[in-house]
């Protein structure tokens, strides 16, 4: 009998001592299991039949959903309103088994709803939500296709459509006709508020030349070339414009934008609230990206002494947060990683009233944090992509003298078991 939730989407059930993980189920059903791998203290398993199904249970409507096919899903089976209640107990069990926070104050979940269903029933953006995929490119049928991981992590499963993706993508991917035996990817990229669209073929090869393959494209979309870093533009400019709260952004190739461009909306509203800026303070905005907070903050913070602080690595990144930040005389930005940003500024005693932080999956660590700690914010909003790496970060912000206010979790990612969550900490 299962009865609790994993941080990586299995269900968890208890057999002669031995914690068991099984994906593929709900917490509260009754199943028979196989299990495919044991150690001391638990095993996982492999979900054999449902004995008494959850009421939560629903038809994947996905024929490459399941445990020998795609991973990019592993909810499908559950219904969405179950699985915001999941996500949300996910969030609170990392931040108090990781965290060692005994009560964190961990706010419900914010799930997305879509704008064009406004006056009706709420209709959850469930499906058809993602702004981009990234495909590989495998020989199937004496032709070459898209193809996504399968569930095992360890090999590839070809594909013809994806139904998280929008309309604008899953239409151009159906469009696909992938002749090149150089190509090993391809990314399709779409403005869920604008007429933008791009592909980009990745290739093993060189991009050698001013001139690329001849490509043929009937709808309208920018394509590019990439191998490695390197972007060539085969048709159009190589980047494309999304909105997020009345504000455009440009995007390129390898600049990293939130997959659900209403939940980017809702990570940066979620950020404004808990920064609650009054005008003329001073923000650190470190792992700025494109400038989603980084320029709302900007706006938010305007007054006289109002200052906001970029820190970036990513050279695309870089360059389009530049273009969104147009005019805006109280926004900088330092190019660089954060470890050798944040010592320049504190060399010339460098404080800040508030600072936010969107790390890498792997977290900012306990030397970042240090630094961070060094400017004397009153508010540290971190951002967090995994649960995980907040709650290991938890703990070094508790030593720093941070005290978790509220963490809120935001569900970008339907049929998955990821989730965003927005934490404020306060001094």
């Amino acid at each position: 009998t299962l009865d609790g939730i994993a941080h990586g989407g299995e269900a968890i059930g208890r057999h002669i001592g031995k914690t068991i993980f099984v994906p593929y189920a709900i917490p509260g059903e009754r199943v028979r299991i196989e299990l495919v791998e044991e150690r001391d203290r638990w095993a996982r398993a492999r979900l054999v039949e449902v004995l008494e199904a959850s009421p939560n249970r629903v038809s994947p409507p996905c024929p490459y959903f399941g445990a020998d096919k795609c991973g990019g899903c592993q909810w499908q089976h559950i219904a969405y309103e179950r699985q915001a209640e999941l996500k949300q107990e996910i969030v609170a069990d990392q931040l108090r088994r990781l965290g060692h926070l005994p009560q964190p104050n961990v706010a419900d979940i914010i799930a997305l709803a879509d704008p064009a269903a406004e006056g009706e029933a709420v209709r959850f953006l469930d499906y058809g939500y993602r702004n981009r995929i990234d495909f590989a490119v495998v020989p199937a049928e004496n032709e070459m296709k898209t193809a996504l991981r399968r569930a095992d992590g360890r090999s590839l499963i070809p594909v013809d459509f994806c139904l998280l993706v929008n309309d604008r993508i899953d239409q151009l991917h159906a469009a696909l006709d992938l002749t090149l035996p150089e190509i090993t990817g391809v990314t399709i990229r779409a403005g869920m508020t604008t007429d933008d669209a791009l592909v980009v073929f990745d290739t093993a090869g060189e991009l050698e030349g001013e001139s690329g393959p001849e490509i043929e494209i009937d709808l309208p979309a920018a394509v590019a070339l990439r191998s490695g870093k390197a972007v060539k533009p085969i048709i159009g400019q190589p980047q494309l414009t999304d909105e997020a709260r009345g504000i455009v952004y440009r995007i390129s190739p390898n600049s990293y934008f939130p997959p659900n461009t209403e939940g980017a909306a809702a990570l940066v509203d979620a950020v404004l609230a808990h920064a609650a800026l009054q005008g003329g303070e001073v923000v650190v905005d470190a792992y700025c990206g494109v400038g989603l907070f980084a320029i709302p903050l900007a706006d938010a913070a305007a007054g006289a002494g109002a200052r906001v602080i970029g820190m970036e690595s990513n050279e695309a990144a870089c360059e389009d947060f530049a273009a969104n930040a147009g005019a805006r005389e109280n926004i900088e930005l330092h190019e660089g990683s954060v470890e050798q940003i944040l010592p320049a500024l504190l060399s010339v005693d460098q404080r800040a009233d508030v600072v936010v932080l969107d790390p890498p999956h792997t977290g900012a660590g306990s030397d970042v944090l240090r630094l961070l700690a060094e400017l004397r914010p009153s508010r540290l909003i971190y951002v967090a992509s995994d649960p995980a790496t907040l709650a290991r970060d938890a703990v070094h912000l508790a030593a720093l003298g941070f005290r978790l206010v509220e963490a809120q979790p935001i569900d970008l990612q339907p049929q998955t078991f990821r989730v965003d969550t927005v934490a404020l900490w306060q001094r």
